[in-house]
C-alpha cells in the first residue's frame, strides 16, 4: 500500500476506456480536452479498439510503448493532421485490458468516474449484463456500483433491439447514455468540430469544463462559443 503522505494529495483520476468500436477521434478529442482541463487519466484500451486504432489511424497501439503511441494518437486531428494542442501525458496512467488486478478493477481505487468512448454495443452488453470480461468492463460496473459517474458514448446504427434494452439498463443503473450523434448547429466547418461536439456532450454528462463546442443561448444563429 501506498498511503498518502501529510500534505499531500491523493490522484484521483477519470477512467477512460476505448473500445473497439468506429471512432477513435472521439477518444483522443476526450483524452486531450480532460488533459488540457488538468484532470489525471487513468486509460484501457481494449483489444479490439487497438485494431480499430490501426485501420482508423495507422498507429498501432502496443504496450510496450504506449507512452509514445499515445502522444502521437494525441498529436493528430480527426482528419490525420497534426493538431496543435500539446498535453502533458505524466498525468496519465495506462493499464491493460487483461490486467483484472488492476487498481480501477477496485472499487477501493480511487476515481471521478469512467468514460467509455466509443463504446461499442458489445461493450454495452458487457457492461450491461455485468460480465466483466476485461478490465475495461470490470472498471465501469465498479464505477456503477460505487455510485460514480459513468458515461457510455455509444457508436452504432442502427441500434437493434437487444442493445437498447441493454442501454435502458445501463441508464436504469445510473450511467448516462449519450450517443455519437454531432450536431451542426455549432457551426462545424470541419470534421473535428464535428468530433470535438461529441466528445464536449460526453464531458458534459461528466460535468467536466471544455471549449470544444458553440454552446445554444437560443434563436437563429444562437450558437456561440464557450470562450
Amino acid at each position: 500500500m501506498n498511503p498518502v503522505k501529510p500534505g499531500e494529495t491523493r490522484r484521483t483520476p477519470w477512467i477512460v476506456g476505448v473500445s473497439g468500436a468506429s471512432g477513435t477521434p472521439y477518444a483522443a478529442s476526450v483524452l486531450r480536452a480532460l488533459l488540457t482541463a488538468g484532470e489525471s487519466v487513468d486509460l484501457v484500451v481494449s483489444r479490439a479498439s487497438r485494431l480499430t486504432l490501426l485501420d482508423e489511424t495507422g498507429i498501432a497501439f502496443r504496450d510496450a510503448h504506449w507512452r509514445d503511441d499515445l502522444r502521437e494518437w494525441l498529436s493528430r486531428g480527426a482528419d490525420g493532421k497534426p493538431d496543435a494542442c500539446t498535453v502533458d501525458l505524466d498525468r496519465v496512467r495506462h493499464w491493460t485490458a487483461g490486467d483484472l488486478a488492476a487498481g480501477p478493477s477496485s472499487g477501493s481505487y480511487p476515481s471521478k468516474g469512467m468514460l467509455i468512448v466509443p463504446a461499442s454495443t458489445a461493450c454495452v452488453a458487457g457492461v450491461a449484463l455485468g460480465l466483466s470480461k476485461d478490465l475495461l468492463q470490470r472498471a465501469a460496473s465498479v464505477t456503477l456500483k460505487e455510485g460514480r459517474t459513468l458515461v457510455v458514448a455509444v457508436r452504432e446504427t442502427p441500434l437493434n433491439g437487444q442493445t437498447l434494452r441493454h442501454l435502458v439498463t445501463l441508464d436504469d443503473a445510473g450511467a448516462a447514455v449519450v450517443p455519437a450523434s454531432p450536431a451542426f448547429y455549432a457551426g462545424a466547418t470541419h470534421i473535428q468540430d464535428l468530433v470535438d461536439f461529441v466528445a464536449g456532450r460526453v464531458l458534459d454528462a461528466a460535468g467536466v469544463e471544455h471549449r470544444l463546442y458553440r454552446r445554444w443561448k437560443g434563436g437563429l444563429g444562437g450558437g456561440s462559443r464557450t470562450d
